[in-house]
């Protein structure tokens, strides 16, 4: 049997829905002021006409609006709009050794939105041309100093338990452009041989505790099926660490230009030690000093001696909004602008970045934007007043680890000019 509800009770009801309904109330009067107060803000950002004399896009009848659009048949690949034909992958001669099987392609990293770069748009460099395999007549052979050597297929390989992790790959010569000073007004050519994306694949670490190392296993030479036959030897304690086997960019297969149907991944190190076309692996005691890491990605000391096993990427930032390809335009003082870029550490984890106005005398710290993950792509963002004086923007960023980015990108901005973007 149901009891009766007291009268105190109903008080206590009614005041407490009473309550509840105030805050609600407050909850709303506040929003709205936050509201009006964002609009405010953004407004001044870009200013929105609401006259149809003005701006006749307003009410005007689009074709687009009195026609059956395009079947669901049409592309069972998604594509982008053909309104974003500027947003693609660019190269030039300045980089390329006479022909392009031997050559980069640039990622668009001022059009980036996030911290993931599209498959399409993942910067590219080959060696030797991109590789179109046959998955089904592909092996990965393991061998070596390992107690069980063995060779497996595709399909045996992702037997093994998969993980998805988001990092970062660059190129050691980013930003090699700008070396010998100014040569592009250019961010995507200065230094957009970098990008960053989800890999889905198995640690090695996880195969060889199937295999088993032997004791004396201090290297791993990682080999490529194209044909360059690209090597690269790594230390054993990264490959224990974090190294991958990966077949999975941002949630499907990789792209023939990224390695199909496997790649090495060593996340925060050189992108050359990231193999494409991954077909064997072997371990040893000593290096093996193949031609990549011999002939080529070494550093020459003023001793004329070379210095060779140097791999991980220092923290480092760029920014790309604004710049030469988006330069701010039709400013007036008092505007309100968003400065905005990237940064990525190969050490960890950034911690923060600093936002200089005036060419490095003084630093802001800017704010982190979204995600924060170990050796991978950060966002940040920082909000300026245009006072209608010229600026000379530059970042630095630090890691978890306490290091700093030394190089400094540049913007110079003023009402009058388009920005010049360079690194110093």
């Amino acid at each position: 049997m149901n009891k009766m509800t007291k009268p105190s009770q109903e008080l206590d009801t009614v005041s407490k829905m009473s309550t509840e309904q105030s805050s609600r109330r407050n909850f709303f009067k506040r929003a709205a002021v936050y509201s009006a107060s964002a609009v405010a803000a953004t407004s001044v950002l870009s200013p929105v006409k609401l006259n149809a004399a003005d701006d006749p896009a307003i009410v005007e009848e689009k074709p687009w609006g009195t026609k059956l659009g395009d079947p669901v048949t049409k592309n069972l690949y998604g594509m982008p709009s053909e309104y974003e034909h500027n947003n693609s992958r660019r190269y030039t001669k300045l980089l390329s050794s006479g022909n392009y099987q031997a050559s980069i392609a640039m990622c668009p990293i001022h059009e980036s939105m996030g911290i993931v770069t599209p498959n399409g748009l993942f910067f590219n460099r080959d060696h030797g041309g991109v590789a179109h395999i046959d998955p089904n007549q592909h092996r990965l052979m393991i061998h070596g100093l390992v107690e069980k050597p063995l060779v497996l297929t595709m399909d045996q390989l992702k037997r093994y338990p998969s993980v998805s992790r988001t990092h970062f790959i660059e190129c050691p010569a980013n930003g090699g452009p700008e070396w010998r000073g100014p040569q592009f007004n250019s961010v995507q050519f200065s230094m957009g041989m970098m990008s960053c994306a989800e890999w889905t694949g198995v640690y090695l670490k996880t195969i060889l505790k199937d295999l088993g190392l032997k004791p004396k296993a201090r290297w791993m030479l990682a080999e490529g099926a194209d044909n360059s036959h690209m090597g690269r030897t790594i230390p054993i304690d990264k490959v224990l660490d974090d190294a991958m086997v990966v077949w999975g960019q941002n949630g499907e297969a990789l792209r023939p230009e990224q390695g199909y149907p496997i790649r090495l991944l060593v996340p925060g190190w050189e992108g050359n030690l990231c193999v494409k076309w991954l077909n064997r692996l072997e371990f040893a005691s000593e290096p093996f000093y193949a031609k990549e890491e011999t002939a080529k990605y070494t550093a020459l000391k003023p001793d004329g001696k070379a210095i060779q096993h140097f791999y991980s990427l220092e923290v480092n930032s760029i920014i790309t909004s604004p710049c030469p390809e988006k330069p701010w335009t039709d400013l007036k003082k008092g505007d309100l602008v968003e400065i905005e870029g990237l940064a990525w550490s190969g050490m960890g984890t950034v911690e923060g970045v600093d936002i200089s106005l005036d060419g490095g005398k003084n630093w802001t710290e800017a704010s982190l934007k979204g995600l924060v993950l170990p050796k991978c792509w950060t966002r940040f963002s920082f909000m300026h007043k245009y006072d209608g004086k010229p600026l000379i923007l530059a970042s630095r960023a630090r890691d978890d680890g306490s290091f700093s980015s030394k190089k400094m990108t540049e913007s110079v901005f003023s009402s009058h000019s388009r920005p010049a973007s360079y690194l110093r």
